[in-house]
């Protein structure tokens, strides 16, 4: 096992100048400047590369991307907060540095997330206050696929796949030396972050260098941190913080290093990348969280191949992660994970209309959590998986597919001496999953797409034998070691349109579950020993036990942007985003947990030459759709304002953006929040950047 080393990233960091100055000598040092990347917006239609092998740009999965100045002017302290508001998508939030994303209301295994197509192992789906680790500044595409992904990644991606991209490993050929620089200041908690990044190449050999930082105060809010019903159940005598959220401050940081080898039929490469961070639990004012992954990854693609297979591409990667969470400079729990994944894609020659493609996936991982209040035993969970897609272009208006997925999961704990621990029976499960989809044209402009899927997930080591305290969230945890297999029937719906820069897309959704497992408060307040104890006793723990109901989900979502004006050097689009997901436990008609309530965001985006303005609206209903021991969360409606200005000095492009948020100071809360009632969202805020490429 490779160990973790928490000096690597700190290293990484202090590089940075001196990484800068390098490579600035080495650009002047070149005859003729390489071609410069432009600050501008790739002006061609992307590639999906994770819903499909085949690498359609025109997917039947509902789909979103974040890339470029896009991704520059959305990004924040967390992965799920980054991309929260996308359609569909939403946020966990533990504090301003921890948000895991949500789709159509589902988290945690339910929403597979990967670092250039395969896994990267963390505790981020076990707790909701588990930061991923992983910063967005070191990212330069993010793709989001809701809806059954499972023909491709298993059951656990049954809500959706969030891919981030990044070139830590070139894929295409790079002559000369390029890089970029991103720096920001400002926001509701005063983030300082900066980040670097330096690749170049020969033509044939290629290599990547980047670094990033980013550190936080405690964030500002606009009155008390605790909800007017909370407050109303803590009584008089319970402190209540106004104006700021105690213990929300905190630092990541980390860098990567890699490279490739490329020809004209393809690439191999490996690289590594270390993260850090340190943050607060906002749920307990003496409780930090200090996290450390090293992973490393291999990656290689041959095309032009002879035989019956065409195309070949390997993924592989191993991660080693820890944290600790520290109760009063004590040690309390020590979480770590450590394991590889291995994928193989091959696509095949056309079979008669046939166009498709094969796989195999691997991987095994071995998570623990050590000390006096272990939450869940030792275990080691073995996955083997074989997959397939098939697409057939009937005509050039219709195009069927069809996915199907088979893989055998095993989950074997170890007690490591814990009495709570040592019953814990190994389990092991066979999961298969199919998948239909069709897309039929109406015409140049007009679509339609649908969606059919059945799909298995074997439970998590955490909802089988959690049994234990776990004071950062301030729950007692109990799991089911007799939980069965999650069974599901999906599908999607949708019309989507695309004319130029015009474009909408409006669907629905339904989700059908037998043996939903999720976190239900038994009403319980209880010691670290499980024993009850009452209201307003010290260290109190709420208890929490994993059970499985029927359940369904279903819901909306629009998206839409149209140019309404067009003239010279100016341009004005009005953009608009709804969603809407309503989810409940069939057993009893009671609502899910944590789930969004209807939300629209209005935008309008102005360019005039080389100056941009952006104004947003969002707008969230109340959620008063909440399980017994849930308080209800309010409306809120926020404004947003981005000014851009985009230039360019000698053979550099610049972008210097502000970025004014929540500018309506409003008490946000958002109801997927595990701690809205005792830590809102940031008030009225200014960010101002500056981001160049060279």
């Amino acid at each position: 096992m490779i160990q973790p080393n928490p000096s690597t990233a700190r290293r990484t960091y202090r590089l940075l100048p001196w990484t800068l100055a390098l490579f600035t000598t080495i650009a002047r040092s070149q005859p003729t400047p390489p071609p410069t990347p432009e600050i501008e917006d790739a002006p061609f239609k992307p590639v999906f590369v994770t819903a499909n092998p085949l690498r359609s740009s025109n997917l039947q999965s509902p789909s979103s991307e974040l890339d470029g100045n896009a991704l520059a002017l959305r990004r924040a302290d967390s992965l799920g907060e980054t991309l929260n508001g996308l359609p569909g998508v939403s946020t966990t939030t533990y504090g301003p540095m921890v948000g895991r994303p949500i789709i159509r209301g589902m988290d945690g295994d339910r929403i597979r997330l990967l670092q250039n197509g395969v896994a990267a192992f963390d505790a981020s789906s076990l707790s909701y206050d588990h930061a991923v680790p992983q910063d967005t500044l070191s990212v330069e595409r993010i793709e989001i696929v809701r809806g059954p992904a499972a023909l491709l990644y298993g059951g656990n991606a049954i809500g959706g796949v969030v891919n981030t991209i990044d070139n830590r490993i070139p894929r295409d050929p790079l002559d000369g030396v390029s890089g970029q620089v991103d720096a920001s200041y400002g926001g509701a908690n005063n983030a300082r972050a900066g980040a670097a990044q330096v690749e170049g190449g020969n033509g044939r050999f290629a290599f990547h260098v980047d670094a990033f930082d980013r550190e936080t105060s405690t964030e500002r809010i606009p009155g008390f941190a605790r909800s007017a019903g909370q407050r109303a159940l803590d009584g008089p005598d319970v402190p209540q913080p106004y104006g700021r959220i105690p213990n929300s401050d905190g630092r990541s940081h980390g860098g990567a290093v890699g490279s490739s080898y490329t020809w004209a039929d393809g690439y191999a490469g490996i690289s590594y990348n270390g993260f850090e961070s340190n943050y607060g639990s906002v749920a307990e004012d003496d409780v930090r969280l200090r996290m450390h992954q090293d992973h490393i990854a291999a990656a290689s693609e041959i095309r032009n191949l002879q035989g019956p297979f065409s195309q070949l591409k390997f993924n592989f990667a191993y991660t080693d992660y820890e944290h600790k969470e520290i109760d009063n400079g004590e040690t309390g729990t020590t979480f770590r994970n450590h394991g590889y994944e291995a994928r193989i894609e091959a696509r095949h020659r056309k079979i008669g209309p046939l166009d498709g493609a094969i796989g195999v996936q691997l991987s095994q991982n071995t998570f623990s959590a050590l000390g006096e209040e272990a939450l869940v035993p030792t275990s080691q969970t073995t996955n083997a998986a074989l997959f397939g897609l098939e697409e057939w272009s009937v005509t050039d208006a219709l195009k069927l597919s069809l996915g199907a997925r088979y893989e055998h999961v095993r989950i074997d704990p170890a007690s490591g001496g814990n009495e709570k621990f040592a019953n814990s029976p190994q389990r092991d499960f066979n999961a298969g999953s199919v998948s239909a989809g069709a897309l039929f044209r109406l015409n140049p402009a007009w679509s339609v797409v649908g969606n059919v899927a059945y799909t298995e997930r074997a439970p998590t080591y955490y909802e089988l034998y959690s049994n234990g305290p776990h004071d950062a969230t301030g729950q007692y945890l109990i799991g089911n070691p007799d939980a069965q297999k999650e069974k599901a029937i999906s599908t999607d719906l949708s019309l989507r349109f695309a004319s130029g820069p015009n474009k909408a897309s409006a669907g629905v959704f339904y989700s059908r579950f037998r043996n939903y497992l999720t976190e239900f408060n038994t009403g319980r307040l209880v010691n670290d020993d499980d024993g009850p104890v009452a209201p307003g006793t010290d260290d109190a723990l709420n208890e929490a036990v994993y059970r499985g109901v029927r359940a369904e989900f279903y819901g909306i979502e629009l998206d839409g942007a149209w140019r309404v004006f067009d003239h010279g050097a100016q341009r004005l689009d009005v953009e608009f985003v709804a969603d809407y997901t309503h989810a409940r436990n069939l057993d009893t008609g009671e609502a899910l947990p944590r789930i969004s309530p209807l939300r629209a965001t209005l935008a309008l985006d102005y360019a005039y030459g080389p100056y941009g303005a952006r104004a947003e609206m969002i707008h969230a209903w109340a959620q008063h759709r909440v399980p017994d021991n849930d308080l209800p969360t309010g409306s809120y409606t926020t404004l947003g304002v981005i000014l851009t200005y985009k230039f360019r000095l000698g053979a550099t492009h610049w972008l210097a953006y502000v970025r004014g948020q929540n500018l309506t100071n409003q008490e946000v809360r958002y109801a997927s929040s595990v701690v809205r009632d005792i830590a809102p969202e940031g008030g009225r805020s200014v960010m101002v950047g500056l981001r160049t490429t060279f």
